[in-house]
């Protein structure tokens, strides 16, 4: 699995004019799944990103994880960081997990990062997604299972 994480002061979701999830802050989740993924690797990414400190304490040092200052999560599906653009001009999505696949893991990794205590928010597996939030500092960081 692949997550982009980016630290926001607000974030959300519309579909068909729709906002379908929004948080105050917190991260936005860009969250990326390929065949071989399982229920292990939902598992590490959701417990580091509930345990990342990248929120600055009262000394104003990035010491304080989503869980210290009581954050929320925006967890967007995202087969596209599974693209691969080493060849030509047109990304190869042939990495990236079966939908069905997808979704599910998907789903535990969205249950794993609420079980860790977190207020989770999500877009629509595989709808077309208006996604608009504020990256606070900006902090964007990108993170692997494997």
């Amino acid at each position: 699995m692949k997550v982009v994480v980016q630290r926001a002061k607000d974030a959300q979701v519309t579909v068909e004019g729709d906002v379908v999830g929004k948080i105050k802050a917190g991260v936005m989740v860009l969250v990326g799944m390929t065949h071989d993924d399982t229920e292990a690797d939902a598992e590490y990414l959701a417990e580091k990103i509930a345990h990342l400190r990248i929120f600055e304490d009262e000394s104003g040092k990035m010491n304080s994880s989503l869980l210290d200052i009581e954050g929320e999560v925006l967890s967007v599906s995202q087969f596209t960081l599974y693209g691969d653009c080493r060849k030509g001009r047109r990304p190869n999505y042939m990495n990236a997990a079966k939908p069905d696949y997808a979704n599910k893991l998907y789903e535990i990794f969205n249950q794993k990062l609420k079980e860790k205590g977190l207020h989770v928010e999500t877009g629509t597996f595989g709808a077309m997604m208006d996604v608009q939030f504020t990256n606070d500092g900006p902090v964007t960081l990108i993170i692997e299972s494997k």
